[in-house]
C-alpha cells in the first residue's frame, strides 16, 4: 500500500493501471457528435469516382479554345448522365457537380465565353484541365479517413454521410457512479432543519464533468455518514458503474469511515492512499475486479480539482480516444508562494496575449479547500511542484486548461 507518494509518482500508479475500453456500440452517424470512434473509417470508392465540374461553364477539348468558336450541343445538368460527346469544334453547358461529358479535357467558366445563338465566342483561354475534379480529389478507394479514437465532430460526420455510412462504431461511455457521504450535508431542493447542516454541490460538479468529457452517470446524491450506508452504496455503485467516485469522509476524523471501507470491508486493491498535493491530499484510489473506485475529499474546491486530475483521465481512457488533460505553459504576471511542501493547484486566470498564454489571480479568493467560486469564470489550475516555495511574476509556468 503507497501512502502519501507525490503527485508524480500518483501519476505513474494511474498511467500504469491496466483500464480497458468499454465495449462498442452503433449509433446513427448524427447522433456520434463527441463520441469516440471505435474502427477506422476506411474509404469503399474515389470521391469524385469521375472527372467533375467544379464550376458552371462550356466542357470542352482543350487544344480546341484556339478555334475561338465552339457549337453548344446540349445541357449538361448535374445530376444528369449525359450520353453525347464533345466532339470536334463543340462543347457542352456543364455545371457545378456534373460528370465531366466524353471527350471533354477542359472547362472554360461562363465568365470567360459570350454566347452567340447555338456558339460560344472564347474571350480568354484557360489552362489544359481547368476546373475539372480529378477522380480521387477527396479521397481514393482503401483511404483512411478518420482513425480510432478520433472525437467525432462535424467535419467526421459530414464525411461519413459522403461514404453513405448511416450508423457508426463508437465506444461504449463508461459510467460514472457519484456518492456525497455526510449526515450533515443537504441535496438540493432539501429543506434546512438546523444551522450545522451544509448544501451539497460536489456531486453535481461531478456530474457535469464526467458528462462534459463523455461519461454517463449513476447519480446516487447523499449517503449517510456509517459504515453500513456508506458500503451498502459504494457496493450499489460497483454493480452500476466502471468508475465510482465519493466525497468526504477520507480524512483522520472519527466519522471519516470511506477509507475503512474501501480498505477493509470492500477489499479493494489500492493503488494508493494520500498525495502530497493541495488541495486533496487525503484521496484513495483503489481498483475492485475491473472497476475504479476514487475516493474525495469533502470540501468542493478539493474534490473539483481532485477529480479533475485522476477522474477525468480514467473516464478519458475508458473511452479509448487520444484526448487527454491539456497541460499548457504559460506566463505568470504576478508572484504567486507556495507556502507547503506539496504539489499546489491554485485556480487562476488565463489569458492569451500576443500568441503567449498569461496567468493572474485577480479576483480569486484565498482560504480554505470549500472556495468553490474559484472555479468560476475562464480558470485553469496552474501547478506548482512541491520543491518550490515561490514562482515570481515572468516566470514561465505549467497550466492545466480546464
Amino acid at each position: 500500500m503507497k501512502k502519501y507518494i507525490s503527485y508524480e509518482e500518483s501519476l505513474q500508479e494511474i498511467n500504469n493501471l491496466d483500464i480497458k475500453t468499454k465495449d462498442f456500440e452503433e449509433v446513427f452517424i448524427s447522433d456520434s457528435l463527441d463520441r469516440i470512434l471505435a474502427v477506422d473509417i476506411v474509404a469503399d470508392e474515389n470521391s469524385p469516382k469521375y472527372p467533375t465540374s467544379a464550376m458552371d461553364g462550356y466542357a470542352i477539348k482543350f487544344e480546341e479554345q484556339k478555334l475561338g468558336k465552339l457549337k453548344i450541343l446540349r445541357d449538361n445538368p448535374a445530376g444528369t448522365q449525359v450520353d453525347d460527346e464533345v466532339e470536334n469544334t463543340t462543347c457542352i453547358k456543364t455545371f457545378t457537380g456534373s460528370l465531366m461529358p466524353k471527350g471533354s479535357d477542359t472547362l472554360i467558366p461562363i465568365e470567360k465565353v459570350s454566347v452567340e445563338g447555338e456558339y460560344i465566342i472564347i474571350n480568354e483561354e484557360v489552362p489544359f484541365n481547368f476546373a475539372v475534379r480529378e477522380v480521387g480529389e477527396n479521397y481514393s478507394e482503401g483511404e483512411i479517413l478518420i482513425k480510432k479514437g478520433t472525437k467525432i465532430g462535424y467535419a467526421e460526420i459530414g464525411v461519413m454521410a459522403s461514404l453513405n455510412t448511416v450508423n457508426v462504431k463508437v465506444t461504449k461511455k463508461p459510467v460514472v457512479a457519484i456518492a456525497c457521504t455526510g449526515s450533515e450535508i443537504l441535496d438540493v431542493g432539501e429543506e434546512q432543519t438546523n444551522e450545522a447542516q451544509i448544501r451539497s454541490s460536489n456531486h453535481l460538479t461531478i456530474e457535469a464533468l464526467a458528462k462534459k468529457y463523455g461519461a454517463d452517470v449513476y447519480q446516487m446524491g447523499i449517503i449517510k455518514d456509517d459504515k453500513e450506508s456508506i458500503t451498502n452504496g459504494i457496493k450499489e455503485a460497483l454493480d452500476n458503474a466502471n468508475i465510482v467516485v465519493t466525497t468526504g469522509g477520507v480524512s483522520v476524523g472519527d466519522y471519516d469511515f470511506v477509507k475503512d471501507v474501501v480498505i477493509e470491508e470492500l477489499d479493494a486493491d489500492l493503488i494508493f492512499q494520500g498525495v502530497r498535493i493541495k488541495p486533496g491530499g487525503h484521496i484513495i484510489v483503489a481498483k475492485k475486479g475491473d472497476k475504479m473506485i476514487i475516493s474525495l475529499p469533502g470540501f468542493a474546491y478539493s474534490s473539483t480539482v481532485t477529480f479533475i486530475l485522476y477522474g477525468m483521465p480514467l473516464v478519458l481512457r475508458m473511452l479509448g480516444g487520444d484526448e487527454s488533460l491539456e497541460i499548457v505553459d504559460a506566463i505568470l504576471d504576478e508572484d504567486k508562494a507556495n507556502k507547503i511542501p506539496k504539489t499546489a493547484f491554485a485556480a487562476c486566470n488565463l489569458t492569451l496575449k500576443d500568441g503567449e498564454y498569461h496567468v493572474d489571480f485577480e479576483g480569486k479568493k484565498t482560504g480554505s479547500s470549500a472556495i468553490l467560486t474559484n472555479m468560476l469564470y475562464n480558470t485553469a489550475l496552474i501547478i506548482q511542484d512541491e520543491s518550490t516555495d515561490l514562482n515570481v511574476k515572468g516566470d514561465k509556468v505549467k497550466v492545466i486548461k480546464i
